[in-house]
C-alpha cells in the first residue's frame, strides 16, 4: 500500500505473534531502485525513531541499493493504540520482524546481496541478530550508525543501573525512570527549531519518550552480551561523531557533537561485534550521522560508500 512518505514509498504491514500487551506488528517500507538490482539495504531506526531519512534512501538508491526501511514494533508507523512506546522485555523480541523483513529482501523480492543499517538502538539491535544468524549468509555487511553500545552515564549510575537489573526487570511494565527533560537533541534536529528536517512529533517527540525500566534493564543485558564479544561474521563498519557532550537544553554546539552517545564509548566496544569492523569518527557529526549539517553527512556518504565499494559481497571470502 502507499506509505506516508509519498510517491516511490511502498508499505507493507508484517503481522507478529501476539506478546504480553495483545496483537503485533511490524512495518516495512520499501523504495526501489529505478533498475533491477540484486543489492538491498534494511534500515533500523533507533529509541524515540521511525523511518523517515528520504535522503538516506535517495542516496543508497542512486548507488544501486532497493532501500527497505523497517518500523520496528512498538514505534512509528507500528505503533498499535494499546501499547507502550517502544516497549520490550528484551532486545530478542525485535528479531522475528527482522528474520520477515529479510525474508521478503531475499526470498520474495530477489536481492542475494544485503547490508543491515543500524542506527543507534538499531545497531545494537543489528549486531545482536547479525550475531544470531551467522553463517546462514542473511545478510553480506552491516553498516553501523552511532550505534547503542553502552550507557552514556556516568560510571556510578551505569553500575547501579547493573546492580538494579533485577529489580528493573520486575517492575510493572509502565513504571518509568526519572531522567528529566532533556530537548537539546530534538530541537536540534526539526525545522520548528534549530534544525533542518520534517519528522513526525507524535513519532519522533522533540523530549523523546519515557524510558521504562523493564526496557533499561533489556538494553543493559544486550550491552553485556556485547561487551562480552560476538562472533559477527560480515564486515562492520561503525560510524560516530568525533566528539561527544552532555548537554539537556540546546545550544549551538549540539549540532555539532553527538548529545546522546558518548562516541568513546561507541569507538572501544565497535571491535566486541565480530573480526573485521571498521570505525570512523565523522568531524562535525550529530548522534544520527545522516541527519548532521551537510558537510558532516556528506562526508557519513563518502565513508559509507566507499567501505561498502570494498567489502559489500566479499564477506564469504574474509
Amino acid at each position: 500500500m502507499p506509505d506516508v512518505l509519498g510517491p516511490g514509498y511502498e508499505l507493507t504491514v508484517l503481522p507478529m505473534a501476539d506478546d504480553y500487551e495483545g496483537p503485533v506488528v511490524a512495518s516495512l517500507v520499501r523504495r526501489r531502485a529505478p533498475e533491477p538490482t540484486g543489492r538491498a539495504v534494511l534500515y533500523l531506526h533507533g529509541f524515540t525513531d521511525y523511518f523517515f531519512q528520504t535522503h538516506l534512501a535517495d542516496h543508497f538508491v542512486a548507488q544501486g541499493f532497493d532501500f527497505y526501511g523497517l518500523d520496528l514494533r512498538k514505534y512509528g508507523r507500528s505503533l498499535l493504540p494499546h501499547q507502550t512506546r517502544a516497549f520490550v522485555r528484551s532486545v530478542t523480541e525485535h528479531f522475528p520482524e527482522i528474520d520477515e523483513a529479510i525474508r521478503i529482501i531475499r526470498d520474495q523480492d530477489g536481492h542475494d546481496e544485503v547490508t543491515l543499517n543500524g542506527h543507534s538502538t538499531g545497531g545494537l539491535v543489528a549486531a545482536l541478530w547479525a550475531d544470531r544468524v551467522r553463517g546462514r549468509g542473511l545478510v553480506q555487511s552491516l553498516v553501523l550508525n552511532s550505534p547503542f553500545l553502552d550507557l552514556n552515564v556516568p560510571a556510578p549510575l551505569r553500575l547501579a543501573a547493573d546492580l538494579l537489573k533485577g529489580a528493573f526487570s520486575r517492575m510493572p511494565p509502565r513504571a518509568v525512570i526519572p531522567t528529566g527533560k532533556a530537548n537539546a537533541y530534538g530541537v536540534s534536529l526539526h525545522r520548528d527549531h534549530h534544525g533542518e528536517w520534517d519528522f513526525d512529533l507524535a513519532w519522533k517527540p522533540i523530549g523523546g519518550f519515557p524510558v521504562h525500566a523493564v526496557w533499561l534493564a533489556a538494553m543493559r543485558r544486550a550491552h553485556r552480551r556485547l561487551h562480552a564479544g560476538l562472533k559477527v561474521d560480515v564486515p562492520v563498519l561503525v560510524l560516530c561523531a568525533e566528539k561527544g557532550l552532555r548537554l539537556r537544553d540546546f545550544a549551538p554546539e549540539a549540532q555539532e557533537a553527538d548529545v546522546v552517545l558518548d562516541p568513546e564509548q561507541i569507538a572501544h566496544w565497535a571491535t566486541r561485534i565480530g573480526s573485521h569492523v571498521t570505525c570512523v569518527r565523522v568531524p562535525g557529526g550529530m548522534h544520527d550521522l545522516v541527519l548532521s549539517s551537510r558537510p558532516a553527512r556528506e562526508r557519513t556518504f563518502e565513508e559509507m560508500d566507499r567501505w561498502l565499494e570494498c567489502y559489500q559481497g566479499k564477506a564469504k571470502r574474509l
